[in-house]
């Protein structure tokens, strides 16, 4: 790990509520073929957990783990199995750069929005290949910031990507990681790489509150702030604007916002 590598978003109330909004059809449809009853999967940089349960209940009574690196997310993402009564899936915190399993255990090993935080994605796509069987599937997908595209046109969303950017770098990390999915996971030793791409729309007056007022929140409350003014990312100033931007976004019945991402499934 980079001494200067360190998640963006960290673990603000605002940042683990639209986590908890994924699942494997919103998130990691282009994987759904391949999660067959009976499986082994490993979902690396797990958060909150619902992705990786809506996994656990689809390959039942095959077992899944979820792993993450925040120990207090893993409790969390623990008493919501519990509470959905999901049986066959447990969380453990653990380390990217070096699971903690042998060579060959998992049918599908996944990660979902996770190579874009690390400093060195290829390093964790070959620990991500070790540790799956031959004929296994390294499934990881990425957004790619630098495409987003939003409307209307304000200001303050300029700043925000500009300020995003230029704190997600300065933490190691790669905030358009989709476009480069497919070239790390022939580096890190994959022959079989199929790649494809999505699409996260927030139009809805539902989806505009649930997606804006998030980052409206954030901008000024979560880890992302204060990292912003510790890098000079960003002034008070700045990231005032940024949550006034996405405050009046949300309220603009006319709102539209996509993000693509990238996705691979690549094959040992």
């Amino acid at each position: 790990m980079a001494n200067s590598e360190r998640y963006t978003l960290g673990h603000h109330e605002s940042v683990l509520r639209t986590h908890s909004w994924r699942t494997v059809d919103n998130s990691a449809a282009y994987l759904a073929p391949h999660l067959t009853r009976g499986a082994s999967v490993l979902d690396v940089g797990s958060g909150p957990g619902t992705i990786t349960i809506d996994i656990a209940q689809r390959v039942f009574p095959g077992n899944v783990i979820g792993m993450d690196a925040s120990a207090d997310v893993c409790v969390h993402a623990s008493t919501l199995a519990r509470d959905s009564d999901v049986l066959n899936v447990d969380f453990v915190a653990g380390d990217a750069y070096a699971l903690d399993f042998p060579d060959d255990t998992f049918d599908v090993v996944h990660a979902h929005q996770v190579l874009q935080h690390v400093g060195d994605p290829v390093a964790v796509l070959r620990e991500m290949r070790r540790v799956v069987k031959p004929g296994g599937i390294v499934a990881a997908r990425d957004v790619i910031y630098g495409a987003a595209s939003w409307y209307p046109l304000l200001p303050g969303l300029d700043t925000w990507m500009r300020v995003y950017q230029s704190v997600a770098r300065s933490n190691s990390g790669e905030p358009n990681a989709g476009r480069s999915l497919k070239a790390w996971a022939f580096e890190a030793g994959f022959t079989d790489v199929e790649s494809t791409a999505s699409v996260w729309c927030f139009s809805t007056d539902d989806d505009r509150d649930w997606w804006g007022s998030a980052w409206a929140e954030r901008a000024v409350k979560s880890s992302f702030a204060w990292q912003s003014i510790e890098t000079g990312a960003a002034s008070q100033a700045d990231l005032e604007e940024i949550s006034a931007a996405w405050t009046a976004w949300v309220g603009d019945s006319r709102g539209w916002y996509a993000m693509p991402h990238g996705e691979i499934l690549a094959r040992k």
